[in-house]
């Protein structure tokens, strides 16, 4: 076998062949006793699609029993989003169907990698992620006079989000252009050091239960240096604006109604209930104060080019300077996209590292003797060189989000007919992959119930016996060309934000983490959140 092996390497195009035939043969290896389990991987795709099991026998959640259990009394009206899809796999098993009612297409649900693999590598040139329905008609149709056909990456789809993404990515893709920011975050991750000081309880050295509120206005100062290039004193000075606590407000609203207009029966279609007009005015109220803030850095910015300036007196232009010559719509709209998505995201994700490396000190200590070769001093300065030779550091973001997964999932609506776990799905089917089923088995991830940044590193030894058994069972940031856009601008968030923390505090948590988070659009802090920051020596 081994001699095999070595051939089979030094012949790439041989190798190449088996991989794609051992790869068919896995797409069917979820239902073994099928026929299609006997055929030889040259069969055609078409052969494969006849022996597979009909699309009609995939267990299914009906579209009355569906639209019952929604109804009052019905045992999905107080579950949350997670525990409904964990509850249907109970019952119906790791591949299931839910009825398209009111228009809606009908949803495969699927816990199984191969399947998230064969999704995901059918995606057209423009996958439809569906999600988004609300947002999408307030911008098309309750706003269309304000957003005039812009309507972001988050609410459109096809070509029209295809022609979005093309203009930003440039932009938001290049490392330099992040990179920009890092002496402007590094001094807000000051700043909050200090805040945590001021509020924490002198004796115990906790801080009060609504700490989540200062992870708030931690994050949406971060992001608002990136998008609209300018720092807002949220941390200090301007940290009770009425406006900004506006904002919070409203955009709670908008994810905990987003659940309801996204994930029901959408009656609202035909019939503009309650909680639909409530969200149109919560957006109204979002898209008021956002774009505000966005039209002052516009003006900021213009009024600077045309007194000579720079901003800042930098050489390279910032991220929203650049948007503005492309086009000041799509710098308008990707600025609200990026406030919007970019605040409740990352206090999740933060919250999710902080946890971590509190019910783990031997790893944060690991993580701060890293931190301590980068930052010397508690209030040692970041340099960019500096920045990137932190592994550990990067390691311990990735096992958080794996642990405490921000996302049940990802969904896409399917381009062409494919096999999942041996049935027929036809195309335009919405098929829902659900990886937070499998983050504690150890079928999927070796130890998987511990915290072991460990799986992310590259063994000396070679081979990491620790790291995922599959390359599709986790993709906290998305997947291929709909993969999340703010995604370098997250991280350096959290790695700048995480890395000055563990300098300064022993971070303790001495509470129960059992239902940390709950599901809304995305899964959100559900605890006090009431860590113990002790100080670090030296």
């Amino acid at each position: 076998m081994t001699k095999y092996h070595n051939y089979l390497l030094r012949n790439k195009n041989n190798y190449r062949f088996v991989v794609k035939q051992l790869n068919q043969i896995r797409s069917v290896a979820t239902n073994p006793n099928h026929p299609l389990s006997e055929t030889s991987p040259k069969s055609s795709f078409s052969e494969q699609w006849q022996l597979a099991n009909p699309y009609e026998e995939i267990p299914t959640l009906g579209s009355f029993e569906m639209f019952r259990n929604f109804l009052p009394g019905g045992k999905f009206v107080n579950l949350d989003l997670t525990d409904m899809i964990m509850t249907l796999r109970s019952e119906l098993g790791p591949i299931c169907k839910m009825k398209g009612v009111f228009g809606r297409p009908d949803m495969v649900i699927t816990h199984n990698p191969i399947d998230f693999e064969t999704l995901l590598r059918n995606e057209s040139v423009w996958p439809n992620r569906p999600g988004s329905d609300g947002l999408s008609y307030h911008r098309r149709v309750h706003r269309a006079d304000f957003f005039q056909g812009v309507e972001g990456l988050i609410a459109s789809q096809g070509e029209q989000w295809g022609t979005f993404r093309s203009k930003v990515n440039p932009v938001l893709l290049q490392p330099k252009n992040v990179r920009l920011y890092l002496d402007k975050i590094s001094q807000v991750n000051k700043e909050f050091i200090k805040r945590i000081i001021e509020i924490r309880d002198p004796k115990s050295h906790e801080v009060p239960s609504n700490f989540e509120e200062e992870l708030n206005l931690w994050s949406l100062e971060s992001v608002s240096i990136v998008a609209l290039d300018q720092k807002l004193g949220l941390l200090s000075e301007n940290r009770s604006n009425p406006e900004v606590k506006k904002l919070f407000g409203l955009l709670i609203d908008f994810f905990t109604l987003s659940v309801d207009i996204e994930f029901k029966p959408p009656i609202w279609k035909y019939y503009k209930t309650k909680k639909f007009k409530k969200l149109m005015e919560t957006l109204d109220g979002v898209t008021d104060i956002v774009s505000k803030y966005v039209e002052e850095a516009i003006e900021r910015i213009e009024i600077a080019e045309k007194e000579g300036l720079k901003s800042d007196q930098k050489s390279e232009p910032s991220v929203l300077e650049k948007l503005i010559k492309i086009d000041k719509k799509v710098a308008t709209v990707m600025a609200m996209d990026m406030l919007m998505a970019g605040i409740d995201t990352t206090t999740s994700a933060f919250t999710a590292l902080l946890l971590a490396l509190a019910k783990n000190p031997e790893k944060q200590q690991k993580l701060r003797e890293e931190v301590m070769r980068v930052l010397p001093h508690k209030d040692s300065d970041i340099d960019e060189v500096a920045f990137r030779n932190m592994p550990y550091l990067r390691a311990c973001i990735k096992e958080s989000l794996r642990v405490y997964a921000l996302a049940m999932g990802n969904a896409r609506i399917s381009t062409t007919d494919m096999i999942i776990s041996g049935y027929r799905v036809p195309k335009d089917t919405l098929i829902m992959i659900v990886y937070l089923s499998l983050i504690n088995n150890d079928g999927y991830y070796p130890r998987a119930k511990e915290y072991l940044p460990e799986r992310w590193l590259r063994s000396p030894e070679g081979e990491n016996a620790l790291k995922p058994r599959s390359a599709f069972v986790n993709f906290p940031f998305g997947f291929g060309v709909r993969s999340c856009i703010g995604r370098r601008v997250v991280e350096m968030e959290m790695e700048l934000g995480i890395a000055r923390l563990v300098r300064n505090f022993h971070i303790e948590f001495n509470y129960s983490t059992e239902n940390a988070f709950k599901t809304l659009l995305i899964r959100v802090p559900n605890i006090p959140l009431k860590f113990k920051f002790t100080d670090v020596e030296n």
